[in-house]
């Protein structure tokens, strides 16, 4: 019977996992802050869809290369950039693909290879050791994967989970599935392959991601890593604690100017 419904909770589970907006290859782009859009074209045909905000200080510390969350698309991601462009760093988002003026299909197996790309693209202007990944939600699907393979400065992880399956069961309230996966997403091994700084941000109150997913992410980190917890944080309000605000100063320097 499982066998039977195997494509059916596949399909569902996409149904979940990715949320897009998609916008028309005319759309424009409207923020405060000045940007730049970029496309990537990959190997197998598929365009992606990538906006930079410039650091606000003349003097720039790097660049935080953001794989946002499963939802929408770059014109409510690239707001993000001032907690990151006002100390000192330039900030570069893509869209996924089927999310924004991203063509193609989301696919697990593709979004590693996007992630690879746009890091590629991203060292022909930003040395190694210049770029923080970061990632949200399901970016931080990408930010590992990318940890495991790539040189770069630091990782910073907000509401991540350990792996596809530790995610449903903690839905579930049980440690055994009734299904298989139809995606893995292992953020835990690929940390466990990484041998760059971790900073890990989640909230006891985060409905979507559920902190038992996280918390299993602390047996993955190395001496000097660091989670933190923020009491009564949900999945979408980190960053108005002080402590987050606190902790992304002292892990990236600069401070956040209100």
């Amino acid at each position: 019977m499982l066998g039977i419904l195997e494509p059916f909770t596949a399909y569902l589970q996409k149904k979940a996992l990715f949320r897009p907006t998609r916008l028309s290859a005319e759309y424009v782009f409207s923020f405060e802050h000045p940007f730049e859009e970029f496309f990537l074209d990959t190997p197998d045909g598929a365009r992606l869809n990538l906006l930079r905000f410039p650091a606000d200080q003349s003097t720039r510390r790097g660049v935080v290369l953001y794989f946002h969350g499963n939802r929408d698309n770059l014109q409510r991601w690239g707001n993000l950039h001032r907690d990151f462009t006002c100390r000192g760093y330039d900030f570069v988002a893509p869209d996924y693909r089927g999310y924004g003026k991203s063509t193609g299909e989301p696919a697990e197996r593709t979004f590693y290879e996007d992630a690879r790309l746009v890091y590629d693209w991203l060292r022909t202007e930003y040395p190694a050791n210049s770029i923080i990944l970061y990632g949200r939600s399901l970016g931080t699907a990408m930010a590992c994967y990318l940890a495991a393979h790539v040189r770069a400065r630091k990782i910073v992880l907000e509401t991540p989970f350990d792996n596809i399956a530790g995610l449903i069961a903690g839905y579930l309230r049980r440690s055994e599935l009734p299904f298989r996966p139809a995606f893995f997403f292992p953020n835990d091994r690929h940390l466990r392959q990484s041998e760059l700084p971790v900073l890990l941000f989640h909230g006891t109150a985060d409905r979507v991601v559920p902190y038992a997913s996280a918390r299993r992410l602390a047996a993955c980190l190395k001496p000097g890593d660091e989670f933190v917890t923020i009491p009564g944080g949900s999945h979408h309000n980190l960053r108005e604690f002080e402590l987050y605000q606190e902790k992304l100063s002292e892990w990236l320097g600069g401070r956040l100017l209100v």
